[in-house]
Order: structure tokens, then C-alpha cells, then sequence
């Protein structure tokens, strides 16, 4: 039985820098596949280029019987409304345009325990030589109006604080949530911090990256004494590389879901009931509207 394509779906981002990293992590991916995998491509749902539209038509174009079975992997680290709504609202587009089309979708990246080692890493390097013991850790999540989302940040916190020696792990967020990176960095400094590691949850550069650094040090020109580094991103690894296509083989494997227990679209949460049953519609993309025929989202998900 042959390997079905991978379709690597990112969320774009206006930074050159944040494009090429995807860029080289589908590279990375597709290197790593070679000989068991038919073809790796990649794309995003807005913002950036290629288009999920375009990486889905090379990808159906590389079947010698046209559309087929594919693996769609969301390169999203929590499981928000991109993870839920958006990549498969795309992906259910895909399959309109795209008679025979079908897909798996694997899960989110995160958390998972090779984030915490990577994420470990990055700590390591900003603290260049400098112990864990007595440093306090800062992480930073993008911040979501799904709380779920939000508490998986709260969650990848404290498993990055387990064994490892740090003095404590705070989690804030630098946008759509509470609390934020300044709020957090005062409560370490409150428990007594001295030393400060921010460590971003972010895979690629991007505005909001760049944001959380320009916070950071903004906080720590204000404090004086006080030992403010900034961790670097995850970006693209051998490691990220290899739990993409754990994803990929989990999803060949079985039925995957994504977790429904505490979901927003399916449980009437404290403060966000109306998002219970809420048609999910693909992004806009430039590309995809200009290269494309047009499919309302009624068609879409009817």
C-alpha cells in the first residue's frame, strides 16, 4: 500500500523571515520523508505565500490517478480556532475543488515532550553558561479567544517547569489573553526573581515574536538590577521536523481528534457560549481568490 502525500498547513505571517523558516521545515520534512513519503508540500490559509489552494493542486497533480488520499498536519502548536475551524474549513474547500480529494488531519504540535527539550534548549542558550537554579522562566504564548487554547499554554508551563531545575515558570501571553508578558515578568519579580529567561511559544518569527522581545526589554530597561534575557524561537529543527511526521504516521494510524472535552465550539464555556455550533469558513487568501474558482463557504460545509 502506498504512502499518501503530506500537506504541511501553517497560518502565515507577514515576515519574510517567519516565510522562509516554513519554507525550510517543509524542506526538512520532505528530506527526512524521501523514500517513504511521495511528495511533501506545504502551504498557509492566509497571509503569506504559497496558498494551502496551491500546495493542495501540486500535491493533487503528483497522483498518477489524479486527486487522492492525503495527510494534512497543522503546523499549530495549540489546538485554537486555526487548529479547529480555519485549516479544516480550507481544507473542506479543497475537497469541492478537487473531485477524489480526501484527507486525515493529524493534531497539533503541542505539548508534547519534544517541545519541552527544545524549549529547554533555547533556555540553555540565552542563559550561556549561566545555572538553572535561581532563574525564573517566562513563557509566552500568542494568546487565543479559545480558553482551551490558553490553558494547553498554562499546561506546556508547568511541564516545562517539572525536573528541570528551574526556579519557577511563569506563562502570559502577548495578545487576545491575560496575563501579559509585562503583568507576568512583575509577578516573577515579585517571587523574587533576579534572573529571567522569556521563552516564546512561537515556532517562526513574526510581529508578534518581535513584539514579546520589544516588551521584554522595555520591562527590563525599567528595572534596573534585574537580568532580563530572551530566548530564541523554536524554528525549524531536526526535532520539529520529526514530530511533523509523528503526526503524520499517528494519523495514518487511527482515528484522531482533536480534544473536545473543554472545546468552545462544543461546550458553552463560562463567557464564549456563543460559540457553540459555529460554522467554521476558510480564511481569505489572495492567491487563492485570484487563482481560483470562487466556492462560497455555504457550499463548503454544507
Amino acid at each position: 500500500m502506498s504512502m499518501p502525500p503530506l500537506l504541511i498547513v501553517g497560518h502565515g505571517t507577514r515576515s519574510d523571515a517567519g516565510v522562509a523558516e516554513f519554507a525550510r521545515l517543509v524542506g526538512q520534512v520532505r528530506d527526512r520523508a524521501a523514500g517513504r513519503v511521495p511528495a511533501v508540500d506545504g502551504g498557509f490559509i492566509e497571509l503569506s505565500r504559497p496558498s494551502v489552494a496551491d500546495a493542495v493542486a501540486r500535491l493533487a497533480r503528483s497522483g498518477a490517478d489524479g486527486p487522492g488520499p492525503i495527510v494534512a498536519a497543522p503546523l499549530v502548536l495549540t489546538a485554537a480556532g486555526h487548529g479547529k475551524g480555519d485549516i479544516p474549513a480550507a481544507l473542506a474547500r479543497e475537497l469541492v475543488r478537487h473531485p477524489g480529494l480526501s484527507y486525515s488531519y493529524g493534531r497539533p504540535l503541542g505539548p508534547h515532550p519534544v517541545l519541552q527539550d527544545i524549549l529547554a534548549a533555547r533556555i540553555d542558550a540565552a542563559l550561556a553558561g549561566a545555572p538553572r537554579q535561581g532563574t525564573h522562566v517566562v513563557l509566552v504564548g500568542r494568546g487565543s479567544t479559545d480558553p482551551d487554547a490558553n490553558a494547553e499554554v498554562a499546561k506546556v508551563a508547568r511541564l516545562l517547569w517539572e525536573g528541570r531545575g528551574y526556579a519557577g515558570v511563569e506563562f502570559c501571553f502577548i495578545s487576545l489573553a491575560e496575563p501579559s508578558v509585562p503583568a507576568a515578568l512583575e509577578r516573577a519579580v515579585l517571587l523574587g526573581a533576579r534572573r529571567i529567561v522569556v521563552a516564546p511559544y512561537f515556532l517562526f518569527p513574526g510581529v508578534l515574536p518581535d513584539r514579546v522581545v520589544a516588551q521584554s526589554r522595555e520591562f527590563a530597561a525599567g528595572h534596573r538590577g534585574l537580568d532580563v534575557a530572551v530566548a530564541g524561537l523554536i524554528g525549524a529543527c531536526a526535532e520539529l521536523a520529526g514530530l511533523v511526521l509523528e503526526r503524520y504516521d499517528e494519523a495514518l494510524a487511527g482515528d484522531i481528534r482533536m480534544n473536545c472535552d473543554t472545546c468552545a465550539y462544543r461546550v458553552a464555556l463560562p463567557g464564549f457560549a456563543g460559540k457553540v455550533g459555529r460554522p467554521q469558513v476558510p480564511h481569505s487568501h489572495p492567491d487563492d481568490e485570484a487563482g481560483h474558482a470562487h466556492v462560497h463557504a455555504h457550499e463548503v460545509l454544507s
